[in-house]
């Protein structure tokens, strides 16, 4: 018989914390009918401070072992000689290649420009802009500002490889792409890389597009699922607008994922798309869908049994906001706690109905 499943909780500052124990309730061995082994580590910004990011590099080691993370939202303090940001030591230290953010709609909420269909944004998690040396020289008027960016092969090997993958499992398109006519030595690595993906994977349809013009035209898209490849930057700034495109990004997770030599993922990630909230905490109103998205997320990579309590975790989200069940930000009456019992009441009930059929 196969052990627990082990996961990394990684706990986190304010809203996002009390989320991720909303999230928790949901991953228990009795609702999902699955062995699992919880491990946490407290990542608030005082323990943080006080451990001088100790903690950080030991949950770090912890999610290579596990290959699962769940991770709260955490404060970022502004200070240089303060701990910095935990993502960034966690994505050096499991070795992550690749974010992936996905907007979807959710049911009852009106997107913008006819959206309807899940648009998932791959993009790289190290690199780019983010670490660029930069400097200046000169003047007054005559002063100049430079930095020194870098990608790598590898790189955007596993961005184009992991979209490739992605399109193929969800029936998406993969479309868009870096500005490369204009940075054909830079920005063209990544597009040399994806057209050899689109070579190695020839039954996922393919578009590339200029990264203008994929913003241009994901303000007219329509029906079509669409996995987007892009540098570390054009990612960042193209989930900020694709994730509100669908009314909400209540129903978006973002993962965080390393690769094994084949491309098949070693380490996963998960969190909610959004942050710490501060001005929600203590008041049980917060929506806590995105935090659950991202634990089911965690479970689809899991073998049978994860992938099947996974969506049952992810249609009992939905339908329960179809039902009328919602938080306030969704126009509804439930609060935080009372909207996670209407899921673990959901999850109950169709995994019984599976299991009978």
């Amino acid at each position: 018989m196969p052990g627990p499943l082990r996961i990394t909780v990684l706990e986190g500052d304010e809203t996002g914390q009390e989320l991720l124990e909303q999230a928790l309730r949901v991953l228990d061995s009795e609702v999902l009918q699955v062995a699992l082994d919880l491990e946490r580590f407290d990542l608030s910004l005082e323990h943080r401070r006080a451990t001088r990011n100790g903690v950080v590099h030991e949950a770090a080691e912890a999610m290579r072992a596990s290959g699962f993370g769940l991770k709260a939202a955490t404060i970022t303090p502004e200070g240089r000689d303060d701990v910095g940001s935990p993502n960034r030591i966690l994505r050096e230290e499991i070795g992550g290649k690749v974010i992936v953010r996905t907007g979807r709609r959710i049911p009852g909420v009106v997107p913008f420009g006819g959206v309807h269909a899940p648009i998932s944004v791959v993009r790289m998690a190290v690199g780019d802009a983010y670490g660029a040396q930069e400097w200046r020289e000169g003047e007054g008027a005559n002063e100049v500002a430079f930095r020194t960016e870098r990608i790598e092969r590898r790189v955007c090997h596993a961005v184009a490889e992991f979209a490739f993958r992605q399109a193929d499992r969800t029936g998406a398109k993969v479309f868009g792409g870096p500005k490369y006519t204009v940075s054909p030595t830079y920005e063209g690595m990544l597009k040399e890389e994806m057209d050899a993906a689109a070579e190695r994977h020839p039954e996922v349809p393919y578009e590339p597009q200029l990264i203008d013009a994929t913003f241009a035209l994901l303000l007219s898209t329509t029906g079509e699922p669409l996995v987007i490849p892009a540098l570390n930057r054009d990612g960042d700034i193209l989930s900020d607008l694709v994730l509100p495109l669908f009314g909400s990004i209540a129903g978006s997770e973002s993962l965080l994922v390393a690769f094994e030599d084949d491309f098949e993922p070693a380490a996963i990630m998960a969190e909610a798309a959004h942050g710490t909230a501060p001005s929600l905490e203590g008041k049980n109103v917060a929506n806590p869908m995105a935090m659950i998205l991202g634990a089911a997320a965690l479970l689809s990579h899991a073998g049978d049994a994860g992938q099947r309590a996974g969506r049952a975790v992810r249609e009992a989200c939905l339908e329960a906001v179809a039902s009328g069940a919602r938080t306030a930000d969704l126009g509804g009456e439930l609060g935080t706690s009372e909207f996670t019992d209407e899921v673990i009441s959901r999850v109950k009930q169709k995994l019984d109905v599976w299991a009978a059929l």
